[in-house]
């Protein structure tokens, strides 16, 4: 396959930005032949579940660096990590507690391991149709209708950028002995900067926190790290459920690649860097509000959401169109837009996207969107059949006008971003059904006007 795509504003993930946001150590590998790296587990070299090697060596030293008491790094991306450290807390039959937004990986797990997921409505915002973090109140209440619960999974940031009261979710949490799980695949990057950005998954007490390196340290794809703190969670699950999950012959270019992300963000010159990049973005943010652009207000700079459904177009239609200018964002949705600067950022991104977003607003806008039906979730919905049980079942394609009181077979979840709107095992009610055709008028090609249903 042979890729030559250039583009005068990338602003989509990878963080590295095509190679310029790598870190230093990594751009030295790159004068070699990558075939060069790709080697067995040697024994000076060893894995990720070895006891002696360089890479066993690195794991626990960057894991003291980074304030937590185990670290694995991961070649299959955060969605293994995210399923690695749901099964070593879990056992089959067990009740796992999640956000709506939850990353369908999550749900994968649960198949696998054979747990039932308990999910809980988040904030919805009408003007944008964008999902929000709850509330400690929220989440307190959420916790007690729950009951028995064997863990949590919580977001942090989401794809936005947007941050909660993570600190106090994680203490509720933990005051009912519930470990806690946390997906900051957008957020290894608060580790570094926490008086200018939201504090980090570590430091806010969580149990285990994923990172996926490619989308917030400057690593390679497929690059991930689970942390582990607090003695809640013996490291002995973690390499078991590691052994299950993970390739037996990890990619020694990619274990390179954490390595180097995370020593690099850690040091004084990632630092330095990654300050650079937030005064990029809180200048383009400037430079993009102050033409007359909405942007959403979220909690880090290197996302920058446009809302589009303010200036009468959808994300989806005002990102065919970009593309055509030659500026890419990351995330098109119904109601917004979502650009990702790199860790080494344009310094006049704002400059630049302000004569493109003026002829996408000549060309393209109207009156502002109709605000978007809150989706109708309950707070709490436990599945009618389990997710496995669902998954195997036999079952059958209708029309979405023709869903409504059938249980879903298969999951409906637009990607990016990867967050599942229908589970398998869910019964879709009437007006849950009505919501989804909407849906499907403002987002054709992500969500089909057909669903899988189990057949009775």
């Amino acid at each position: 396959m042979r890729v030559k795509y250039r583009s005068n504003l990338p602003l989509y993930l990878p963080a590295h930005g095509r190679r310029s946001g790598l870190p230093p150590d990594l751009c030295y590998l790159f004068r070699y032949s990558p075939v060069s790296w790709d080697l067995p587990e040697l024994p000076n070299i060893g894995g990720p579940l070895e006891s002696k090697g360089s890479v066993a060596y690195s794991q626990q030293s960057m894991a003291e660096r980074w304030g937590a008491c185990h670290g694995w790094y991961g070649v299959n991306g955060a969605t293994n990590m995210l399923q690695v450290a749901l099964l070593s807390v879990t056992s089959p039959g067990d009740r796992v507690l999640m956000p709506r937004n939850a990353h369908r990986s999550i749900l994968s797990g649960c198949i696998l391991g054979q747990l039932n997921p308990v999910l809980f409505s988040i904030p919805f915002d009408q003007s944008t149709g964008l999902w929000g973090l709850p509330s400690p109140q929220q989440f307190n209440e959420i916790l007690l209708t729950a009951g028995d619960i064997a863990c949590v999974v919580l977001l942090h940031p989401t794809y936005q950028g947007f941050a909660g009261s993570l600190t106090q979710l994680i203490q509720l949490a933990h005051k009912r002995g519930i470990i806690v799980i946390v997906d900051e695949a957008h957020g290894t990057h608060f580790s570094i900067a926490p008086n200018e950005l939201p504090k980090s998954a570590l430091s806010a007490g969580a149990d285990l926190v994923i990172g996926s390196l490619h989308k917030s340290a400057g690593s390679l794809g497929q690059s991930a790290v689970l942390w582990l703190q607090h003695k809640r969670v013996s490291p002995i699950s973690i390499e078991r459920s590691l052994l299950w999950l993970q390739t037996s012959s990890p990619s020694t270019l990619l274990l390179a690649s954490v390595e180097a992300s995370l020593d690099y963000l850690a040091s004084r010159r990632g630092y330095d860097r990654l300050q650079k990049a937030l005064m990029v973005g809180y200048q383009s943010r400037q430079d993009i509000i102050s033409a007359g652009f909405p942007l959403v207000l979220n909690q880090d700079p290197l996302r920058l959401v446009l809302n589009t459904a303010a200036l009468g177009i959808s994300g989806i239609e005002a990102d065919d169109f970009l593309m055509k200018e030659d500026l890419i964002a990351e995330l098109p949705e119904p109601g917004c837009l979502t650009f990702c600067l790199s860790m080494v950022p344009n310094r006049k991104i704002g400059t630049k996207m302000v004569p493109i977003l003026n002829k996408l607003q000549r060309q393209l806008s109207g009156s502002p969107l109709k605000p978007f039906p809150i989706p109708p979730i309950p707070q709490i919905t436990e599945l009618t059949l389990s997710p496995q049980e669902a998954w195997r079942s036999p079952y059958e394609i209708v029309n979405l006008e023709d869903a409504a009181e059938r249980i879903a077979a298969d999951i409906v979840c637009p990607y990016p971003p990867g967050i599942p709107i229908l589970y398998p095992g869910e019964k879709i009610d009437r007006i849950r059904a009505s919501w989804l055709q909407q849906q499907h008028s403002f987002w054709p090609k992500q969500i089909s006007n057909q669903i899988a249903v189990v057949v009775t």
